[in-house]
């Protein structure tokens, strides 16, 4: 009974937008206002004037792309749909980087794909410091390749926390008063990639991608950039108490969304690794800190 009254409270709580983060300040732009393609150019291809895209994976080559400017904190969003039907082996990334080569921050969400028939799981993860292998696996409630949801980041000095369609998956809070890495020095961009991951992205690599199938494609839309690019806004730096993402309403889960967060980690989450004692005997520092 519980979870059938978690699954209309979602139901609601979607409809009515009670904590619509697309509905504060959304600015949508087109592809290449705010983005350059980095990898495979003939691979994504501009759709409806610029507003939307399709990417492109075949047997000659996967494709990526990157957000023109940097950022220190903030919202980011994009309306994606997934590969359709048989997408074994495939993995579609959505996440921001600070470019560093050895002290790395980082955040993740990569869409790993399935067979036929079996559900989508979206993996996230962390980088601080450049410390990794944070990795977090939820099995999502819809069909991602139906139609487009939003996945997003809001990244503050409190907490990062990714959702999908404004339901929270994954927090990871700022410890760092406790000793424990959180990304708070480094601007990062904003990037995209469809590729072929086939030795670990279906059941651990078991299942293979099936180039029969191919080309593979992915959408995206509505893309939604808000925060402090580098080196470009000080005054937004230096500031932070005047930038929305860092307001009362933003530093911790609202009582509505920490129970859906709840309900995602009882029914869909199917790895986390912090229960993972093959790689950790001792839990992570952060995972006793609380999430």
């Amino acid at each position: 009974m519980e979870h059938k009254n978690l699954s209309i409270n979602l139901l609601l709580f979607l409809l009515l937008g009670a904590f619509n983060l697309s509905n504060v300040l959304a600015r949508p732009a087109t592809f290449l206002q705010d983005f350059r393609i980095t990898w495979s150019d003939n691979h994504i291809k501009q759709l409806d004037g610029g507003r939307g895209i399709q990417l492109i994976l075949d047997q000659s080559s996967g494709c990526g792309f990157a957000s023109r400017k940097q950022y220190l904190f903030g919202h980011v969003s994009m309306k994606i749909k997934l590969i359709p039907g048989d997408s074994a082996g495939t993995v579609a990334a959505f996440y921001m980087n600070s470019d560093t080569d050895t002290v790395r921050d980082e955040l993740d969400f990569e869409f790993l794909g399935n067979r036929s028939g079996h559900p989508y799981t979206v993996q996230t993860n962390v980088y601080a410091h450049g410390k990794g292998d944070r990795e977090q696996r939820v099995n999502l409630w819809f069909d991602p390749a139906a139609d487009f949801h939003t996945y997003s980041i809001l990244w503050n000095h409190y907490h990062v926390a990714f959702f999908v369609d404004n339901v929270p998956i994954r927090v990871y809070k700022n410890n760092e008063a406790r000793g424990i890495p959180y990304p708070k020095s480094q601007p990062m961009g904003i990037y995209s990639t469809l590729w072929e991951a086939d030795d670990w992205a279906t059941r651990g690599g078991l299942e293979k991608i099936d180039w029969n199938k191919a080309p593979f494609f992915a959408y995206y839309k509505d893309f939604d950039i808000e925060g402090c690019d580098v080196p470009g806004q000080r005054t937004c730096i230096s500031n932070p108490n005047n930038n929305w993402w860092e307001g009362p309403a933003f530093r911790q889960l609202s009582a509505k969304q920490a129970r859906l967060y709840r309900w995602v980690r009882m029914n869909h989450m199917i790895y986390d690794y912090c229960t993972d004692k093959s790689r950790y005997p001792v839990p992570p520092r952060e995972c006793l800190a609380g999430y």
